[in-house]
């Protein structure tokens, strides 16, 4: 292709892309279930509205609402006494002892995130005709229509970030003849009444909540009067026609044309280090000040200020991916056209940028990220407590933060690291007696950092991994690269990976080769099979422990290259990346899991987390290391396709980085099976794929999958270092043409293209202050 064909850095987009269709989820009939329902969110406070025409149930949600209180971060003073004896089982190879032995070095289960409540807003419309309920991505507002008794209904929903409500706009076609009832209840222990036009509910988290997979004799669910968070709900209808009227408990509204519904929620939450009963927030008071302050703006101004401040993330990234983009077809009759092998470029992209609102929506808050299930969770035992899985549930949550253009998202994580730090610190002396900090597979929104596992209850595969710390931390030196924010890199990023690496370093120990090693180790959720027999757990030299570790080693030393700051620490990070155990390669061809070469219990398990390096770390790829990135596909091939919602994410992303445009894109259209809405039903046999609301389905619903799937799109079109970038790396045949704009890539440029027949035949790359990577465009270094 002659160069002409393409725009040189700099130069303006006139002309790239069609005119972006509207994006929207829309269906007609009201949800049933909760993977039928609209999610709306403001980062903090979230809806998921079902829309039924007799009675609209919408669940409320506050993302600082969890079961507990600060954790005692030395709940187990003396656990580090046991680690000499696991390691000395371990030395003798005795792993049915060191399964046994790890259990000491366990600590206390997470809390779990809780429901607040479900508003009700019933209504007296039989027979409803010519319904329709739509969730818009462009403006993150819902509708619903239909006609009865000779009228038409509308409502309209939206969670204002500028203005702190949740707001309900209904109106009739026929004057007058608008007429609902709004009702209040929770699983929480609470208390209602109501005053002029406003109802008002408060009430308080559990001060225990045990996971829903734990199973005990005595109460999973505890509350305490004097303990928990405190939460409130208020309510107001405001009407320039039409009449209130109350009881203790409810709000009818009844001859008028049309309403305004405000709902203001807030908690005692005041930071994970605080006791949200004694030295809480004071939730009512906020409650009532965020519904003053926005009873006093016309609902024209609500919805402009809510939408100029959403689109100016969601607006920064447009995607086309050519082909038919027809938008006449309801979002869940084409979930199962998709699932027989259509072609629908148009629900690709929704699901991309599904992803992409659903992160805005609920990772907005100083210090608490998006957890399993983001924002909006009705059950008061969610599951897996709804928690931050540690071991890639809620890193993956953030994959798509640098890339798609919204790391402003990305800080509710970041910052939540600087909890984990300091509890962290206290556990890598108590667990370990070692320095720097640590964490371990869950964690909640009081920072836990403790291996879990209920002091001996759980399983060392899951309960004892430790490299929460060094997982998360990269997540740091990614905000720098896609950001270049040097004062962020300086002051909050390399305190906390020098204090993941400082307990890695002190954490290893040398194999009988005198290379550096894990001891205890284990690979997130799998279990080995030793040539003796024996299903073990912890063994030594993990796979996934080095390549993580590794991870993080090179972003310190690439950290410090930048700063100059930390010369003597560098040179103890450099001496031991030297010495790191290397990768192997079992006879198979695969990437070995495990010290030795040792099958799996489970050769299709769901995690793949010894391929860390490959994604979503950055030290393994085809172009610098062929072998392992060989071994990496090997071991790809053998655990197969078929596997959960999140798993599924993360593969996607893995043969992205191979290169593999078409089986990351087989393995897209996978992600977006059809799934019927089950509740709250595992079934790992049947797999992941999508409810008909696009919610993952892990299943039951997690939020990691949605997240790691739009990740997986843009990393199919554009990978980057901080000086190169390659275009469409893993184009599918089936995205023959396309266009995009506004993705980022490390080293802090804006990326926009256009490509026709497979082939770039536009592109620029923008930074503030200038500057020009190497780029890979069409096969060649340009």
């Amino acid at each position: 292709m002659k160069k002409s064909l393409f725009l040189l850095l700099g130069l303006a987009l006139t002309g790239y892309a069609q005119t972006p269709q509207p994006l929207k989820l829309w269906y007609t009939k009201p949800a049933e279930y909760f993977e039928e329902a609209l999610v709306l969110g403001n980062g903090k406070q979230g809806a998921t509205v079902f829309g039924g025409t007799k009675t609209d149930k919408i669940f409320l949600n506050d993302i600082t609402l969890w079961s507990g209180e600060p954790m005692n971060t030395r709940m187990n003073p003396e656990a580090y006494k046991h680690l000499p004896a696991v390691r000395e089982a371990l030395k003798n190879e005795n792993y049915r002892a060191a399964d046994s032995l790890v259990r000491k070095i366990q600590g206390k289960f997470s809390e779990s995130y809780a429901p607040l409540g479900t508003l009700y807003l019933d209504f007296d419309h039989e027979n409803a005709r010519n319904y329709y309920r739509d969730l818009s991505l462009d403006q993150a507002t819902a509708h619903v229509s239909y006609e009865t008794q000779g009228h038409q209904i509308k409502r309209e929903y939206f969670v204002s970030h500028p203005d702190k409500v949740f707001v309900i706009h209904l109106t009739s076609s026929a004057k007058g003849t608008l007429a609902f009832r709004i009702r209040f209840d929770s699983k929480l222990k609470y208390a209602i009444h109501s005053s002029v036009n406003h109802l008002h509910a408060n009430g308080t988290a559990p001060v225990r909540a045990d996971p829903n997979y734990i199973r005990k004799k005595d109460n999973p669910i505890q509350f305490r009067p004097d303990q928990g968070t405190r939460f409130s709900t208020d309510v107001l209808i405001q009407s320039a026609d039409g009449s209130v009227t109350r009881t203790d408990s409810t709000l009818s509204f009844s001859g008028g044309t049309e309403a305004v519904v405000l709902v203001s929620l807030a908690t005692s939450f005041n930071g994970f280090d605080k006791s949200p009963s004694k030295e809480g927030l004071n939730d009512d008071l906020i409650a009532q000040k965020q519904l003053e302050a926005a009873s006093q703006v016309p609902l024209t101004q609500l919805k402009s200020r809510h939408k100029a401040d959403y689109q100016k993330f969601y607006q920064r990234v447009s995607l086309n991916l050519g082909g038919p983009q027809a938008t006449d077809i309801p979002t869940d009759e084409r979930l199962r056209r998709y699932a027989t092998g259509a072609k629908d470029p148009y629900l690709e992209t929704l699901y991309f940028q599904f992803g992409r609102y659903l992160l805005i929506s609920s990772s907005r808050t100083p210090g608490v990220p998006a957890n399993l299930q983001g924002l909006w969770n009705p059950h008061i035992q969610p599951p897996w407590s709804s928690n931050y899985t540690m071991n890639i549930n809620a890193e993956e949550n953030y994959w798509l933060a640098e890339n798609t253009n919204l790391p402003e998202m990305h800080q509710s994580f970041l910052g939540f690291l600087d909890n984990l730090e300091k509890t962290g610190r206290v556990t890598a002396q108590t667990f370990y007696n070692m320095p720097g900090w640590v964490c371990h597979h869950n964690s909640d929104i009081w920072a836990m950092t403790n291996p879990v596992g209920d002091f001996g209850n759980g399983e060392p595969s899951w309960a004892n991994w430790p490299m929460g710390a060094a997982w998360a931390s990269t997540h740091l030196w990614e905000h720098y690269q896609f950001t270049q924010d040097l004062p962020f890199l300086r002051t909050k990023a390399y305190p906390i990976m020098k204090g993941a690496a400082e307990f890695c370093l002190a954490f290893m120990v040398p194999d009988a080769k005198g290379r550096l090693m894990t001891s205890p180790s284990t690979s997130p959720e799998n279990k080995f099979l030793t040539s003796a027999g024996y299903v073990g757990q912890t063994s030594y030299g993990g796979t996934a422990d080095i390549a993580m570790i590794r991870e993080l080693f090179l972003d310190v030393l690439a950290a410090e290259k930048v700063l100059k700051n930390d010369q003597l620490f560098a040179s103890k990070i450099q001496e031991a990346l030297g010495r790191l155990l290397p990768y192997q390669i079992g006879v198979a061809g695969n990437l070995q899991e495990w010290y030795f070469d040792w099958k799996d219990e489970d050769p299709k398990h769901r995690h793949q987390s010894h391929l860390y390096g490959l994604y979503p770390g950055n030290h393994v790829s085809v172009a610098e290391t062929p072998s392992i990135a060989a071994a990496a596909r090997k071991t790809l091939e053998i655990k197969g396709d078929e596997t959960t919602g999140w798993s599924k994410g993360w593969r996607i992303n893995l043969w992205a980085r191979l290169q593999d445009g078409d089986h990351a894109y087989k393995m897209y259209r996978e992600l977006l099976k059809y799934v019927e809405p089950d509740g709250v039903k595992v079934n790992y046999q049947r797999g992941g794929g999508t409810y008909p609301n696009l919610f993952d389905a892990h299943p039951p619903f997690q939020i990691d999958g949605n997240f790691g799937g739009a990740a997986a799109v843009a990393e199919m079109l554009v990978q980057s270092t901080t000086d190169q970038v390659v275009l469409l790396p893993a184009l599918p045949a089936a995205w023959d043409s396309g266009s995009v704009s506004g993705l980022k890539t490390r080293g802090g440029y804006t990326l926009s293209m256009q490509w026709v027949k497979g082939k770039v035949v536009k592109y620029t790359l923008t930074r503030p202050g200038g500057g020009k990577p190497k780029v890979r465009v069409n096969g060649v270094w340009k």
